[in-house]
């Protein structure tokens, strides 16, 4: 940095301290600093007795102010030496001041800043009959009160910057948090899986021990079966064989003692085991049992596995401005009957009509979610779920694995098949007036865009998709027609929408079993729908 030149140390000394211009009328107090008059008097006139210098605090007395003539003096050459040197050619002056911006008119050095007209002024300016008496301060006392506003701003600016580098480091250290916690669920996931195989590995040995066991006593007794069978079948060979030549003997040699030829050749008694033993059968039985136990438990799992990972449970309410006016909604919408008698006078455009039929309230555009719907029914007993456990035939697991397996149902306290009332027959009276077919009810999806008036066709083409149960069993509604696939119907039955793989999947929620998958390409919302046109029955959504 270039030194500072000789004139400006000494213009820095005729400054006064409190207007931070060149001294006017140069006085002096009892410390002896020197400030102007009219800048000192005014401080006398403002401040309370005693008074105190602005430098050194040192105390002084208003009476002593003196006049300092040589400093005056002093002041006026220092500035006209300033003139003289601004005037002085630029190229000619030294290099830092050549690089200093210069009055346009004058060519002058800018030191003064006009507060009535606010422009920057050279001393020339400064002294014109345009700004004489207008009020002028040096530059530096000017830029104080915008450089503290710039100080004040820049000090927000700082606090701003440092708040949003704590966010970054608090943000940085909540990630870095949080990736190790993945870390973390990795190798509990590994761990997790590796005993899971583990185990299934080790029922697995187990299970194959046992049928190696069975296998071995199997063919163990297969041997002794066969050697027993075979040796009495070379004694009897053999017996025939003497017998035959016996029986080839001339008359005189066979009648030479005709006593003798049954008690030496004697009929045995001998005991031809069963092939399979009645203990490898009750084994093998046990072991069957064991092996659908097996099926049933791992069915059970993948289901709720699949279900809990990858598919979020929603809780649907239905939307009672689109039930059918038979249809009672319960007040939280969880829940509906089928009452028989008109029960909504205001018609709406939104509701089915006259299909007993209602809309979830919720729609779904995206993403996988799943909800249950129990069926209480009137027509099911304990004893005919337990028949349909026993004799139903195999179906394939849940989402789409082959397994077979089983589920007990309960009565729900409803009366027995057998009891009719008063409310079947007007139920019946109604389906048979509606051309509906009586007993039973859908549940399933449809479309937002469905038609809702008139008779309708709960099909995918119709923007239906959904399942028909009845005290017969499960059907499809693929076409007009109804197919069946059950011959049983579950109490619980659970809804998995997979809108962005087209997929309505239908399981037993008890037992998990699968029931029917339909594959479509879905367009627009897509809402919760039930179905029901049979009194003293319910609908209800879990959960």
């Amino acid at each position: 940095m270039a030194a500072t030149s000789p004139l400006r140390n000494l213009e820095d000394e005729v400054l006064c301290s409190i207007c931070l211009d060149y001294l006017r009328d140069p006085v002096t107090i009892d410390c002896g600093h020197v400030f102007c008059y009219h800048c000192i008097i005014k401080v006398c006139e403002s401040a309370r007795q005693p008074l105190y210098c602005s430098l050194c605090k040192t105390a002084f007395k208003k009476e002593n102010i003196r006049h300092v003539w040589q400093m005056a003096s002093l002041v006026e050459n220092i500035w006209r030496m300033k003139v003289d040197e601004e005037r002085q050619p630029r190229e000619e002056r030294p290099s830092e001041q050549r690089a200093e911006k210069l009055c346009g008119q004058h060519l002058e050095k800018l030191h003064y800043y006009c507060k009535d007209d606010q422009q920057i002024l050279c001393v020339m300016c400064r002294e014109s009959r345009e700004h004489r008496h207008h009020a002028a301060v040096l530059l530096e006392k000017a830029a104080q009160p915008y450089r503290g506003k710039i100080l004040n701003h820049l000090k927000i600016l700082k606090g701003d910057r440092d708040r949003i580098q704590n966010f970054q480091s608090t943000g940085e250290d909540e990630i870095q948090a949080l990736l190790a916690k993945f870390q973390s669920h990795k190798q509990d996931i590994a761990s997790v899986f590796e005993q899971g195989h583990q185990f299934l590995r080790e029922r697995e040995q187990y299970l194959l021990e046992w049928l190696e066991g069975m296998e071995q006593e199997l063919t163990e007794g297969k041997n002794s079966h066969v050697t027993k069978g075979s040796e009495e079948v070379v004694r009897l060979g053999t017996l025939i064989s003497e017998l035959e030549k016996k029986a080839q003997q001339p008359a005189l040699e066979l009648l030479q003692d005709p006593s003798d030829i049954i008690s030496r050749y004697p009929r045995k008694k001998f005991w031809i085991e069963k092939p399979i033993s009645p203990a490898i059968k009750k084994r093998t039985e046990e072991f069957s049992d064991k092996l659908l136990s097996l099926e049933k438990g791992l069915r059970g799992f993948h289901g709720k596995l699949i279900r809990d990972l990858e598919y979020k449970t929603m809780r649907i309410i239905l939307n009672s401005q689109t039930a059918n006016g038979y249809l009672s909604v319960s007040p939280n919408g969880k829940s509906m009957i089928f009452t028989g008698l008109w029960m909504n006078k205001h018609q709406h455009g939104q509701r089915f009509d006259p299909e007993p039929g209602v809309l979830g309230s919720k729609g779904f555009t995206w993403g996988k979610v799943y909800w249950e719907v129990k069926v209480d029914r009137i027509w099911w007993g304990a004893e005919e779920e337990e028949e349909a456990v026993k004799y139903r035939g195999g179906t394939r697991g849940v989402f789409g694995s082959s397994y077979l397996g089983g589920f007990i149902g309960i009565t729900d306290g409803y009366s027995s098949p057998g009891y009719r009332d008063e409310s079947e027959e007007l139920e019946e009276e109604w389906s048979q007036e509606n051309g509906i077919w009586p007993k039973f009810c859908m549940v399933g999806v449809a479309r937002e865009s469905v038609v809702r008036r008139g008779f309708l066709n709960f099909t995918p083409e119709e923007g239906f998709w959904t399942l028909q149960l009845s005290s017969a069993g499960v059907y499809i509604c693929t076409s007009p027609e109804p197919l069946q696939i059950l011959s049983y119907c579950p109490r619980q039955i659970g809804v998995a929408l997979d809108y962005d793989g087209g997929k309505v999947t239908f399981t037993n929620a008890r037992t998990e079993e699968f029931i029917y998958e339909f594959s479509s390409s879905f367009t627009g919302r897509i809402f919760p729908f039930l179905w029901l046109n049979c009194m003293r029955s319910r609908l209800t959504l879990r959960p």
